[in-house]
């Protein structure tokens, strides 16, 4: 039996999972609801997801059996203040955003309530999301069983011990963002040497894309991966030298050293 999914807040992360959802048909749209501050947001997300909308937090609150907080980090004291007191016994809490600890959400309750606290990214949109994920002591395993059905109808999940969670954002929640800045950077190489723009994006993604998928799927390690292409004295070996030379690997460290600092606040 389908439960009923709430949304409070809908920006770009709560669009991707929702559409997630929607397009793995794991949820009819009728098992979802949406609430925003915004009545041109709210009439937008009506008209693309065709599901229901609000523009009352209590009264998403109120409906969902499993709600998503999907409000900035800043946002969320004034929205549990708000909710606190319409939500059902058994509901289940699931917040995506990132230095929100599970204990910040009880507090904000005022009571123990079912906690997951996630962190997922935005190719949630196409399918191919990485979700990780934490619980409190609250969640049975059938609901466990339940959110990650959910959770998987877009992507991956990850269960980690909340301690970890920020470090998550570094690692999976905003590289996309350092994958996309990669393959642009590709790109430009293929034009400076002569390739159109439009086909050298589609390379270096499928490449990227390519990549990925022999990484999950042969459960090679990426170093023998990356040596496989290499031959002796050949183009890539010097590439990579290359990299190397430039502090290719340190730049990374260093983008997710400040990513996980700026998480850990």
């Amino acid at each position: 039996m389908n439960k009923k999914v709430g949304f409070i807040g809908c920006g770009k992360m709560g669009r991707a999972i929702m559409a997630g959802m929607l397009k793995a048909e794991i949820l009819p749209n009728e098992s979802i609801m949406v609430s925003t501050s915004r009545e041109t947001t709210l009439m937008e997300v009506e008209r693309v997801f065709e599901v229901k909308g609000s523009l009352q937090n209590q009264e998403v609150a109120e409906w969902a059996d499993i709600l998503f907080l999907a409000v900035h980090p800043s946002d969320h004291n004034k929205v549990l203040a708000e909710i606190n007191g319409s939500l059902k016994e058994d509901i289940v809490i699931i917040t995506m955003a990132a230095g929100i600890t599970m204990e910040q959400i009880e507090k904000g309750i005022g009571r123990k309530v079912k906690v997951v606290r996630t962190m997922p990214n935005t190719p949630s949109l196409v399918g191919e999301g990485m979700t990780a994920m934490s619980i409190n002591s609250c969640i049975t395993e059938e609901d466990l069983d339940y959110v990650n059905k959910l959770l998987s109808s877009f992507g991956k999940t990850e269960i980690i011990p909340e301690n970890l969670m920020d470090a998550v954002p570094a690692i999976s929640g905003s590289s996309p963002a350092y994958a996309y800045m990669f393959i642009e950077a590709l790109a430009d190489g293929g034009v400076r040497d002569g390739i159109p723009r439009a086909q050298a994006y589609r390379m270096a993604a499928q490449a990227m894309l390519g990549a990925a998928k022999m990484v999950l799927e042969t459960g090679k390690h990426p170093g023998a991966l990356k040596d496989d292409v290499c031959t002796p004295g050949g183009s890539t070996i010097r590439a990579v030298a290359a990299l190397e030379e430039n502090q290719f690997r340190a730049a990374i460290l260093e983008a997710m050293k400040a990513c996980t600092n700026k998480t850990k606040g």
